[in-house]
């Protein structure tokens, strides 16, 4: 029983240490980037007249608008998110440097 309970221990580990490298696999600017070319195409503007430092709000993203973005990104990097967060970081400067930061 011992061995398995190591091996499931080792396991684990590995999941851990995937996951913490999946979430530092993006840049803060490849989020950006992302997150930009996501509005931009649910607006349908232009990425220029998509800005970093103005708050999601400002953009019209309602909670379900959030919820999908959250869910997209998520398939993107790889790891959940609570599309909750924007409203903690609302703008998308501040959101892309938390994802980087880890939780």
């Amino acid at each position: 029983m011992k061995v398995q309970e190591s091996q499931v221990s080792q396991a684990n580990s590995l999941e851990n240490d995937e996951l913490a490298l999946s979430r530092s696999s993006k840049s803060v600017t490849e989020i950006q980037a992302w997150i930009v070319a996501y509005l931009a195409e649910l607006l349908e503007v232009d990425s220029d007249e998509v800005d970093v430092k103005i708050p999601f709000d400002r953009y019209g993203l309602d909670s379900s608008a959030a919820i999908g973005m959250t869910g997209d990104l998520e398939n993107w990097l790889g790891y959940s998110i609570d599309p909750t967060l924007i409203y903690d970081y609302p703008t998308i400067e501040s959101f892309a440097q938390h994802l980087t930061e880890g939780f």
